[in-house]
């Protein structure tokens, strides 16, 4: 079975490239090569009886864009520093959504050898333009970038630096009719020392470089504090910019348009928690489908989780948009937690992003990320093994946590409710060798097992506060007489209260430590996923061995 589903890939990436080639880009989009189905044991949207329910994806792919290519739609989202960065996401239907790649494999900027919280690949737009993806972001500390591809299974090219500068962010590109292209942009106050303003600039058609000149053309001081995230459309001749305003906790969802790029630019809101449990509708791209119709996608903060993503019928009237369900007819939409799924041509299966990993691919799979730049040395797949190591990779200086490990193997939490269990071994060749299971935040737990008097031990422990420098603290330990064992960490909602517990056979499973409360990262939810590392300065250390990761 393995076999014929490689074989079936190759041909669909071969497939893929030759209809792209030959007839353009809308032709091989009929068929991309998803790299094999996967349905989630902990959250699928499709209800399989033609409705949805919301969040489409439970997971934190936060600041969400979306494009169309042929009759397929393309997703992307902020990595900040995780990598690689910019996941692109496929879907037939906007409701099932699987993995594809991720368009940047390194970081351009070398800080990004070691993990920079925060920082990095914020609230970037996707386009299909004139036969290419386009992908364009602002990092916060150096400016504007771009990447693009003809496929958007890749190769995507190298980022390219477009508008150099601090405080630039969540730009969006536009393309207008007569072939003119521009460019909307907010600012990070953190770094401008000001924001709640967007910003309109021209750019070159490739957008390979932006006009340093630029005109602010809205300010939302008054009324729209905090207004970010700009999204740049046309449509019957007005130009709109979707931008969510007020935070993403407790915002709301703006539009504004105009007869003119520069305008003056009218406003309104158009879609509100309202008495609905979604919290801070915010940031998204609107889409349409064949039949007409048209869809926003954006995101809710949900603490731990993340910023998870919801799809919202959308209507227009008196050329306003207005999104969700607007049961006053006050024009301002609220979001709806199931609705009928997108009309599109043919009917597909449900599938979801992977989270399980067996570890019999030449990689980790797709969901999976770093923490700063890869490095080759941090991991070995050999072929006929069955399972994936982890080099026991010294720490880069003598600290007291894990804030600063680059090579920690993280994927995002997939549901309010789940299990997440491995099958690991360790093995130490130096005692300072420690490795296991974790759920990592800016609060952080491990269970673990560590190499101490040749001897290995099974333990438990909690960081709080961890970008401080806070030092772990140890809740339970026991020495082991085997250095294979199963750990598991059990996830409960609506607080993300963490359980963790170990089993000898995979049968059995004890609790071991204290329940612990999962707190998000940096403009991240929290993660979950496997280490190995030693002592700063250790010569030569060990490894942990994965078997298998599986979410349940």
């Amino acid at each position: 079975m393995k076999t014929c589903t490689t074989q079936f890939l190759i041909s669909g990436r071969f497939l893929a490239v030759f209809l792209a080639t030959y007839f353009g880009q809308a032709s091989f989009c009929a068929a991309p090569p998803d790299g094999g189905l996967y349905v989630s044991k902990v959250w699928v949207a499709d209800n399989g009886d033609g409705t949805y329910k919301n969040p489409i994806l439970f997971a934190d792919y936060s600041d969400p864009d979306v494009t169309k290519a042929g009759m397929n739609y393309y997703m992307t989202a902020s990595s900040f520093t995780c990598l690689p960065g910019l996941p692109i996401l496929h879907s037939k239907d906007l409701v099932n959504w699987t993995i594809l790649t991720h368009a940047v494999q390194r970081y351009p900027d070398s800080a990004f050898e070691l993990p920079q919280h925060g920082k990095g690949i914020w609230a970037p737009s996707i386009r299909y333009y004139n036969g290419m993806f386009y992908i364009i972001w602002g990092d916060p500390d150096n400016g504007i970038y771009r990447v693009r591809a003809q496929l958007a299974e890749g190769p995507w090219e190298d980022p390219l630096l477009i508008l150099p500068g601090k405080g630039l962010i969540d730009p969006c590109p536009f393309w207008d009719e007569d072939g003119s292209a521009w460019l909307v942009h907010g600012w990070a106050g953190s770094r401008a020392g000001v924001k709640s303003l967007l910003t309109v600039r021209s750019m070159a058609p490739d957008a390979s470089q932006v006009n340093p000149e630029g005109r602010h053309v809205f300010d939302g001081h008054e009324k729209h504090p905090t207004i970010e995230g700009p999204k740049f459309y046309k449509r019957n001749g007005y130009y709109y910019i979707f931008a969510p305003a007020g935070g993403v906790s407790g915002g709301w969802q703006t539009v504004l348009r105009s007869k003119d790029i520069y305008g003056p630019y009218e406003e309104r809101v158009v879609l509100a928690q309202g008495p609905t449990p979604v919290n801070g509708p915010h940031q998204g791209g609107w889409i349409q489908t064949p039949d007409g119709r048209d869809w926003f996608i954006h995101f809710q903060d949900a603490g731990a989780y993340g910023r998870i993503i919801h799809l919202q019928p959308m209507t227009w009237t008196d050329d306003w948009p207005a999104m969700g369900v607007d049961p006053d007819g006050d024009g301002i939409g609220q979001p709806v937690l199931s609705w009928q799924k997108p009309e599109v041509q043919g009917r597909f299966p449900a599938m979801t992003p992977a989270e399980s990993d067996e570890f019999e691919g030449d990689a980790p799979g797709l969901q999976w990320q770093w923490q700063a730049n890869p490095n080759v040395l941090w991991f070995a797949r050999i072929r006929g093994t069955g399972f994936l190591r982890l080099f026991a990779i010294a720490l880069p200086s003598v600290q007291a946590n894990l804030w600063q490990v680059p090579n920690l193997l993280l994927q995002k939490f997939p549901a309010p409710d789940f299990t997440a269990t491995a099958k690991v071994r360790l093995v130490c060749e130096d005692q300072s060798v420690r490795g296991g299971l974790t759920v990592f935040g800016q609060d952080y737990a491990c269970i673990e097992l560590a190499g101490q008097e040749k001897k290995i031990r099974l333990r438990q422990l909690i960081c709080q506060t961890a970008e401080s420098g806070k030092p772990e603290k140890i809740l339970q330990e026991m020495a082991l007489d085997t250095d294979t064992i199963f750990l598991r960490v059990q996830v409960s909602s609506p607080d993300a209260q963490c359980r963790f517990s170990y089993s000898i056979d995979g049968g059995q499973f004890m609790p071991v430590g204290e329940l612990f409360t999962a707190k998000p990262g940096k403009w991240v939810g929290a993660k979950v996923g496997l280490y190995c590392l030693s002592q700063a300065g250790s010569k030569a250390g060990g490894y942990l061995d994965a078997d298998w990761f599986r979410i349940e």
